[in-house]
């Protein structure tokens, strides 16, 4: 998972059909049947789970066979316990009656029917991360019963924050800029995605040997979370196990990749990750967050998102507004000159060409502003607009480097800046004797870039050249 507390913002179903997929998750809808199921004469153990003599009748009542029932039914009644389905009404007699939270699946608003699913998901989540319950037993110590944890192998922090780790990858995959979306990712990807070091170029024999501990472990994991409506999962060919000796990275060059299991969130899922992320302290903006905010909020906000997910917030923004006041407001947010003014400028050029041709007496109102009118230049331009006043070559040279200290913020060296960087020493002769002296805060930075960027060394020596008279020159101000 990323260090950066910002996430990229995520596209959100209505919550009404979040809830609905909420309920209908087999692992929810189970637990509240069985709490609906449970009476006067429902008895449980000191942990508040079903005594045995009755897991038969849960299962039976879920309408579950097979050797696997009496578990499923266990799992469904955990859940209803913890999700406030259940209470426990006499802990000695081992009573137990409908929860507070039950009502709420069937009355609550969409928001409450998702408050119980999330705590579902805790639950599941806590679950996934325990070791077998074989590897349990044989862990318990003698006739006191407790459990000797080193025994085990297994560090419950430990798992907790592995499996944290990957289902944030799996977020960060799912929102990023050209993410996947609702296409699967594989598990041996994901499982690299957490374990291999971004400055490794080939894994070692080690770390393949931890990929591919890690994907039996994930492929485990991810069928426990499939029922509760977190993830799609496809799981690990059983065949390709067999045929490797558990090592399923061993053969990861096979071509039919899905055999090595492959695993979307869901869009309930991507509501649960986000929601655990925001209380982990992470920023994870959803897109339509700024719709009713003002045009300075929407800038600012969309500032750091990816360009995709920035152009989906500002039509979200855009769709409730006339398009006139709408571009006079954007305007007037993009104005300063502190640092993140070039990149808010930038958002506001790119959220005026959503805008049709009725913003066009906004644009006209700051031809003579220094910072907005090479922009609205551009514009009137792009749109057909007549008797468009040439700009004045101070403002051609300020709306380069505008440009270019937006693209910096944006997205640092990237191959677009540095073909931008490229062709502006190519067409102006003489570019940077007359940049240096452009009166923009970010003019030194810019042509430094500019010095690192450009692949002809006598041009990079130009630009950095420039860049110290341009720190002089404000220097000396």
């Amino acid at each position: 998972m990323s260090d950066s507390s910002t996430l990229p913002p995520v596209r959100l179903y209505p919550e009404a059909e979040l809830a609905r997929d909420a309920l209908s998750t087999p692992l929810l809808s189970r637990a509240a049947r069985l709490a609906r199921w449970a009476g006067p004469d429902t008895r449980v153990d000191a942990g508040g789970q079903l005594v045995d003599d009755q897991l038969p009748a849960a299962a039976e009542e879920l309408g579950l066979t097979g050797e696997d029932a009496t578990a499923y039914a266990s799992e469904a009644w955990s859940v209803a316990v913890d999700a406030g389905l259940v209470e426990i009404t006499d802990e000695e007699q081992g009573t137990v009656a409908a929860g507070e939270d039950l009502a709420l699946l069937t009355g609550g608003s969409p928001q409450d029917v998702l408050g119980v699913w999330l705590a579902a998901l805790e639950t599941v989540l806590a679950d996934a991360s325990a070791p077998d319950l074989g590897g349990l037993v044989d862990a318990m110590a003698g006739a006191d019963g407790e459990l000797d944890l080193s025994s085990l192998d297994w560090d419950p922090e430990a798992e907790a924050e592995f499996l944290d780790g990957v289902l944030g990858n799996l977020y960060l995959i799912t929102v990023g800029e050209g993410g996947p979306g609702d296409t699967p990712v594989p598990l041996p990807a994901l499982a690299a995605s957490v374990l291999v070091p971004d400055d490794m170029d080939e894994p070692t024999d080690d770390v393949l040997e931890q990929v591919s501990d890690a994907m039996v472990r994930l492929d485990d994991q991810f069928r426990l979370l499939e029922p509760i409506g977190l993830v799609a999962y496809q799981p690990v060919d059983e065949a390709l196990l067999a045929d490797t000796g558990d090592d399923p990275a061993a053969t990861v060059e096979d071509t039919d990749v899905s055999r090595y299991g492959m695993v979307r969130l869901t869009p309930l899922g991507r509501y649960g990750m986000r929601a655990r992320l925001q209380e982990a302290g992470f920023t994870a903006p959803a897109v339509g967050d700024l719709a009713g905010k003002d045009a300075d909020a929407l800038l600012d906000g969309t500032a750091a998102f990816p360009s995709a997910a920035a152009h989906a917030e500002t039509e979200h923004w855009l769709a409730g507004r006339e398009p006139l006041a709408a571009a006079r407001d954007l305007l007037a947010a993009a104005r300063g000159s502190d640092a993140g003014a070039p990149l808010r400028r930038l958002r506001c050029q790119q959220a005026l060409s959503l805008v049709g041709a009725e913003a066009e007496p906004a644009l006209r109102e700051v031809l003579d502003d220094a910072e907005l009118g090479g922009l609205a230049r551009v514009w009137l331009t792009e749109h057909g607009a007549a008797d468009v006043p040439a700009p004045p070559e101070a403002m051609v040279f300020w709306l380069t480097v505008d440009t270019v200290a937006a693209q910096l913020a944006a997205e640092g060296n990237s191959e677009e800046l540095r073909a931008l960087v490229e062709g502006l020493a190519q067409q102006h002769s003489g570019f940077f004797d007359t940049a240096w002296r452009v009166d923009h805060p970010a003019t030194a930075d810019v042509l430094e870039a500019m010095g690192r960027l450009h692949p002809d060394k006598k041009v990079a020596k130009e630009a950095r050249k420039a860049a110290f008279k341009a720190r002089s020159q404000h220097g000396s101000q």
